[in-house]
């Protein structure tokens, strides 16, 4: 039996998305995995058209039909910017179900990462609590749980990181995962 370590278990991708439930900490490990490999980072919040933001902001939850043209937006754009940077783009959004991460990947037509930050119902509603969203308000949160499809790692590709861990240790988990972006200038 070989002690050799395993081999990542994910397709490489220069596309990388911070996902989960509101509250996860999407944004900001996202901006910090941005920082960490000199790439872009496009928050998920921003491409959001103003009907979405109305209806969450009432506390309606989005429909599949809602949620469509903003992940579409969101994957042209995170798409461009790798393009752009001939290298790696970072973006947060929750694409919480199956169905969102398939679409995301097709629609950018390549592989996508999707680094899926588990945590607890309690823990993400302490740290809901705790903070003030723009439009997102505490009484969406078992709605986002209710949605959510957690990504499988035998069948999809994600990196799955505990949201209690530190934002640097979070970075360092997903960096240390991503030795297929050496191939890219712009980290290295």
């Amino acid at each position: 039996m070989s002690m050799a370590p395993s081999q990542q278990l994910f397709e490489p991708a220069r596309i990388i998305i911070v996902m989960g439930v509101s509250s996860s900490g999407k944004s900001t490990v996202g901006a910090a995995l941005g920082r960490a490999l000199h790439a872009p980072f496009l928050d998920g919040d921003r491409y959001h058209p103003e009907a979405n933001v109305e209806k969450m902001r009432a506390g309606i939850p989005l429909t599949d039909e809602d949620r469509w043209p903003w992940l579409e937006a969101l994957t042209g754009a995170l798409k461009e910017a790798a393009d752009k940077k001939k290298g790696v783009a970072v973006g947060a959004c929750s694409a919480l179900r199956k169905s969102y991460r398939d679409f995301i990947t097709e629609t950018a037509g390549e592989p996508v990462l999707f680094v899926y930050l588990d945590g607890s119902r309690e823990v993400i509603g302490a740290r809901m609590a705790a903070r003030r969203h723009e439009y997102m308000p505490t009484s969406l949160l078992d709605s986002q749980f209710a949605t959510l499809e957690v990504p499988d790692p035998h069948t999809e590709n994600v990196l799955v990181v505990p949201v209690t861990d530190a934002v640097n240790r979070i970075v360092t988990t997903v960096t240390a995962s991503l030795s297929h972006l050496k191939s890219f200038k712009r980290w290295q």
